[in-house]
């Protein structure tokens, strides 16, 4: 053999060497990580995710995770996500705004610790790894990117009485995105620690991403310690299901702080909901939309206004809660301070028959009342009465009865219900807001 051709064939068994370590590394991202992951090549520390993911896959705290549009969790796969985890959605509104997205059958099991939350946040956040909080966004800074949906087969009730739906937030047709189904049980996995920023996206007229979507998720799933903060549409909202959710706090979002719909019928437990001046109610509450009828259960949540805004800036109705559209369950140990003259507590008139029969109830709720308010300005019944969508109106006495579960306090410090919020302590809310 000549020197020439020895030579040549120490070429190509570097190539080749070169070449099976290249693929080894590149089978070895893809079985960890799923859903085309591609690591940036101009950063070490960046992985972004697209696509679907349909095998089980783990995202660590030593990268910096990002949503390239919609990353779906599906065909029966889990997702696992490290304590101190970031996750930042890249920039996208309507349909193009990223999300991740659990489907029925597959779960996520994200389950952060007080000291190494987990951060879903937008690409325009300046926050590092290590830590729990950037420095370039504010509470202002909405529709940045989408948010989290989870979906389970829980019994939900839809119109026609349809056995499933699609979510809202997602394009017809995108073969993804049903919810709905017969098993109260269902588990879609863990989710605890959590803090969701910056999100939100309006795909057309009633039809939003919000911060936390649950649709029909079982109570086989725990749902607990989430913060939601500076979101578009409504902070968290649950579509139906079974699932128990507690220590619950959001703070600015940009409609409702909990929105219930579709027969929901958990229990929703220690929560805190900080309205700014862009916020709509902190609870909304709509019932049944078919023949499956079920009830929800709300208890010690404590309601906050940041009134600090400039009054002119408002642009958000700032109401303590409207109960709609045949709603049905109860709420007791709810603590609301800080409201204005204008933050009522309103039944409309679809929901009055289930008032007036017992399966909307309402129990030891107290209020710090605006100067010149009194609690039959607050807690009125069947505002804007519009004959044409009620067939009856103002005959329930739950103004009058307000009287009776309603006690007016001098100032918060002398609150008997409420949330415990010395839970809140790792949130940013609890550490920014001014109100603990």
């Amino acid at each position: 053999m000549t020197k020439l051709n020895s030579n040549i064939l120490t070429i190509l068994a570097l190539v080749f060497s070169f070449s099976l370590l290249t693929t080894s590394c590149s089978d070895d991202d893809d079985n960890n990580n799923g859903g085309g992951t591609d690591p940036d090549p101009d950063s070490e520390t960046e992985v972004r995710v697209s696509g679907f993911i349909e095998e089980d896959a783990t995202w660590t705290n030593d990268k910096i995770w990002i949503l390239e549009g919609k990353v779906v969790v599906d065909n029966g796969a889990t997702l696992t996500i490290e304590p101190g985890t970031i996750v930042k959605g890249e920039q996208g509104i309507q349909t193009l705004a990223s999300a991740l997205i659990i489907d029925n059958g597959a779960k996520l099991d994200a389950v952060g610790t007080e000291s190494e939350p987990i951060i879903f946040t937008s690409i325009l956040d300046d926050i590092e790894i290590g830590q729990t909080a950037g420095s370039n966004l504010t509470i202002d800074d909405r529709n940045l990117w989408g948010g989290v949906l989870v979906l389970g087969t829980a019994p939900c009730s839809f119109t026609g009485n349809a056995e499933q739906a699609l979510i809202e937030g997602l394009p017809e047709n995108s073969g993804y995105g049903l919810y709905g189904g017969d098993n109260p049980a269902d588990n879609s996995g863990h989710l605890e620690y959590i803090s969701i920023r910056h999100g939100g996206a309006e795909i057309g007229e009633g039809n939003e991403i919000n911060g936390l979507t649950l649709g029909g998720v079982g109570n086989g799933t725990i749902i607990r310690n989430i913060e939601v903060i500076a979101n578009l549409d409504d902070a968290i909202e649950w579509f139906g299901g079974t699932v128990d959710s507690s220590n619950l706090i959001v703070w600015a979002q940009g409609d409702d702080g909990f929105d219930i719909d579709q027969a929901y019928s958990g229990t929703i437990s220690n929560g805190v909901i900080v309205q700014t001046n862009v916020s709509d109610h902190a609870f909304e509450i709509d019932g049944p939309e078919g023949d499956y009828q079920d009830s929800y259960t709300i208890q010690n949540v404590t309601v906050f206004n940041d009134n600090s805004a400039d009054e002119t800036a408002n642009t958000g109705n700032r109401e303590v809660a409207q109960f709609r559209d045949g709603a049905r369950g109860s709420m007791s140990n709810v603590l609301m301070v800080d409201g204005l003259e204008t933050s009522t507590f309103q039944v409309r008139c679809d929901s009055e028959p289930n008032y007036n029969e017992g399966s909307l109830t309402f129990s030891n709720l107290e209020i710090v009342l605006a100067a010149n308010t009194t609690i039959a300005d607050i807690f009125i019944d069947n505002p804007n009465f519009d004959p044409e969508k009620c067939s009856e109106g103002g005959t329930t006495t739950f103004t009058q009865d307000a009287q009776d579960f309603v006690t007016e306090l001098p100032s918060k410090d002398d609150a008997t219900v409420g949330a415990n919020t010395s839970v809140f302590s790792w949130s940013y809310t609890a550490q920014n807001s001014g109100k603990f």
